[in-house]
């Protein structure tokens, strides 16, 4: 509280206050010294509130700011919109295409060639069924 003056500074202000004021107006002169700083004080803790007040208010609406950012550019809506748009057009019915005249769709594709090798590391698909092992009772 009293950081910018050392005791023995306020022991001297003391005594030049007592010998200047006198000692039957100095309780007036202390009490009335008291009220000042108890009226400055308030006063500064008032604008104290009020400027925290503000900073509060400042982050308060920064705060906003992001979440009304964070909504127009949330992923997981851009998700759902591209998820919803993909389902309208899946509901919607595509026309089958059109086949040329005089072929047949067994006709337009290539024959299966049946005598493929695998590759190295590969292994060749049989369509021959594996057979039971005998179980043992």
């Amino acid at each position: 509280m009293f950081d910018l003056f050392s005791w023995s500074h306020i022991v001297i202000l003391l005594v030049i206050a007592l010998v200047v004021v006198g000692p039957k107006d100095l309780p007036r002169l202390m009490h009335m010294a008291g009220k000042w700083a108890g009226k400055a004080r308030a006063m500064a803790n008032e604008f104290r509130k009020s400027f925290d007040e503000m900073a509060r208010q400042a982050e308060l609406d920064e705060l906003r700011k992001e979440i009304e950012d964070l909504k127009k550019n949330n992923p997981i809506t851009d998700i759902t919109n591209s998820m919803s748009e993909m389902q309208a057009s899946i509901d919607t019915p595509v026309p089958a295409p059109a086949e040329p005249a005089g072929e047949t769709a067994a006709q337009a594709t290539p024959p299966l060639e049946d005598n493929i090798e695998p590759r190295s590391g590969e292994f060749e698909v049989t369509q021959s069924v594996p057979a039971k092992e005998p179980s043992t009772p």
